[in-house]
């Protein structure tokens, strides 16, 4: 039942970086695609009955964890305290830019909630990847299962005091960026048309050749800081379909680029962020948090759940409310499904 919840906890944690990652990418390229105040309302018109609904899977998330691995929750969320919080604080930064900028009719407040909109949204994908870096490379956990880090240290993953901030995870968190990135720019695409349209398919077609390149570099450096990621992959040869679907995803995105095809340059993007995921948990399963003091240390499926009967109640209901999510979010997106217009004057 430990493994079930630990793919459903996986499954919450994608939804949340596919649905919020393209208005996350959407932020990032908001002063580049746009140029024109209402060209940045159109941005802000293509993620805006969604947005904040997309950031609920991240709450569940947080939820689910708590109620599942207990031990992991409370480890983690007094051990990355300093990340959260700058993740909440980007958090209230991109939801009041959202929701101040058009209370005033003046090109400089604007501007400036424009201006933090944009590097909140990309702080944000940056901060996303750094933390999943760390839990990829593993922190300095004590017997009691609690740790501390520093923001950075000497800048080495493989140090006996590594920091939140090294190389290696300002390489993934660098490489969640571009991903986002080119995620969003192909929803703008599909949502948006003319201009704006033809600036957003650039930024994609751009950003993919350096997403290529740094998604081969983090396999490397993955590989260098935890040698025994591709464990499993040796165990199970079924598991290597996850890597040919990040492969077909890279391939098929350019493709679609070249064709402009929006939608399925879309969906591609959407299979690479959700094979880089499922490739990530298949690689650290059965480990939660993997200790780099000690391996006995560590955080796992089985020495971190909660009790089997409130797994299985849990389950029950876990199934009933992500029937009604899912019912939601399908209703949401078909609502507003198609291209948007520019905005009147004074509309978001």
């Amino acid at each position: 039942m430990e493994t079930v919840w630990f793919a459903l906890v996986a499954f919450m944690l994608g939804m949340y970086l596919v649905l919020d990652g393209f208005d996350l990418g959407a932020g990032a390229i908001h002063l580049f695609a746009a140029r024109t105040a209402p060209e940045r309302r159109q941005i802000l018109r293509a993620i805006g009955p969604v947005w904040d609904g997309n950031e609920v899977w991240l709450i569940a998330s947080g939820g689910t964890l708590f109620f599942t691995f207990p031990r992991l929750y409370a480890a983690s969320f007094s051990g990355f305290y300093l990340p959260l919080m700058i993740v909440l604080w980007l958090l209230i930064v991109r939801g009041l830019a959202v929701e101040l900028r058009a209370h005033v009719e003046n090109p400089v407040w604007t501007s400036f909630w424009d201006g933090l909109f944009c590097v909140g949204s990309g702080a944000l994908a940056l901060v996303f990847g750094v933390a999943l870096a760390n839990v990829v490379r593993g922190v300095p956990l004590d017997s009691q299962g609690y740790f501390f880090e520093p923001l950075w240290t000497n800048l080495d993953p493989r140090s006996a005091t590594p920091g939140i901030i090294d190389w290696y995870t300002l390489l993934i968190g660098v490489l969640a960026l571009l991903a986002l990135t080119v995620h969003g720019a192909n929803w703008v695409s599909l949502k948006t048309e003319e201009g704006i349209q033809a600036r957003s398919r650039r930024i994609a077609s751009i950003g993919w050749i350096p997403l290529v390149l740094i998604t081969l570099a983090s396999l490397v450096a993955t590989i260098y800081v935890r040698p025994k990621i591709l464990d499993n992959y040796r165990a199970h040869i079924w598991t290597w379909i996850v890597p040919m679907v990040v492969v077909l995803s890279l391939s098929a995105m350019a493709i679609f680029h070249a064709k402009g095809k929006d939608l399925q340059a879309f969906l591609a993007s959407t299979g690479y962020i959700a094979g880089m995921l499922v490739g990530a948990a298949i690689g650290v399963y059965p480990y939660l948090l993997s200790a780099t003091t000690n391996p006995a240390y560590s955080l796992t499926v089985d020495n971190s759940h909660t009790g089997d009967y409130s797994m299985r109640v849990g389950l029950i209901w876990w199934v009933i409310g992500i029937i009604l999510a899912l019912g939601y979010f399908i209703f949401l997106y078909r609502f507003f499904w198609g291209k948007v217009e520019v905005a009147a004057s004074g509309e978001h």
